[in-house]
């Protein structure tokens, strides 16, 4: 149906023109149109059927509908794409100075395995924890990951929830007996997108049965020393804890100090 404000072209008139009322008039429309070029304005009635000879060119922008709306489906567009065109998207959205090292360990190794299983080991204060931040920030961007779970000592829980925040802008909330108690009934790990708990809470039984019941898309684990496993002979024997972790995540991501060797 033509409107006010189309611009129009037909046989009718030697450029296109602009329409600038539409009267319906019985079995016909009037036209009210002015010449793009020329400026000139003219009339025209037609048949209804006759309209559909004439082709619109284009319309009025449509600037009705909520701004913070638009600029969020914006932004969500153009987060979804970024990482096609920007190799160092979480870097560059994020509030910190990575060396070296640690873009060639995500970006040049991480982040390149369709199937993200990795232990990081080095020495104390290498930024393990930045490393940590860039591939949840980097998987989030590209939507590859939604629930993420870290488990950490109990003394660093505050330690990461607070790094992650401040670097990286995502906001982690912890988990621990007595948020538990305070939800009573219910099961915090499914109200929970971004959770931060420790080794030794995770590993109680009533917490691993709440735990087991719920699926992350990524768990990254501190001091992962405390779930290795162990030979004896050609019998592997594997920690508790890591037998309920890999049955509930997609994606792992293992930390641990470097061991100190003397030569």
């Amino acid at each position: 149906m033509i409107k006010e404000g189309y611009i129009i072209k037909g046989d009718f008139w030697p450029e296109p023109v602009k329409v600038e009322k539409v009267e319906k008039r019985g079995d016909h429309i009037r036209l009210l149109v002015r010449t793009i070029h020329t400026e000139k304005s003219t009339d025209h009635l037609f048949k209804i059927e006759e309209l559909s000879g004439l082709e619109v060119i284009n319309t009025d922008i449509d600037l009705s509908a909520d701004p913070q709306e638009v600029f969020l489906v914006i932004e969500a567009m153009r987060f979804r794409y970024a990482s096609l065109f920007d190799p160092l998207l979480a870097v560059n959205v994020s509030k910190i100075d990575p060396l070296p090292f640690q873009i060639e360990a995500v970006y040049g190794y991480i982040l390149k395995q369709p199937h993200i299983r990795f232990l990081i080991a080095d020495d104390p204060g290498a930024g393990k924890t930045i490393m940590a931040g860039l591939i949840i920030k980097e998987l989030k961007l590209r939507g590859l990951v939604r629930r993420v779970l870290i488990v950490v000592p109990g003394h660093l829980k505050d330690q990461w929830r607070r790094e992650l925040k401040e670097k990286f802008n995502e906001t982690f909330v912890v988990l621990d007996r007595n948020t538990f108690n305070a939800h009573y009934g219910e099961n915090p790990w499914e109200k929970n997108n971004q959770v931060i708990t420790s080794i030794d809470f995770a590993k109680q039984d009533d917490i691993l049965r709440s735990l087991s019941s719920v699926h992350w898309d990524l768990t990254i684990v501190d001091e992962a020393h405390k779930m290795s496993a162990y030979k004896y002979g050609d019998k592997v024997e594997k920690t508790q804890r890591y037998k309920y972790l890999i049955q509930i995540t997609t994606l792992m991501q293992f930390l641990q100090i470097r061991p100190i060797t003397t030569i």
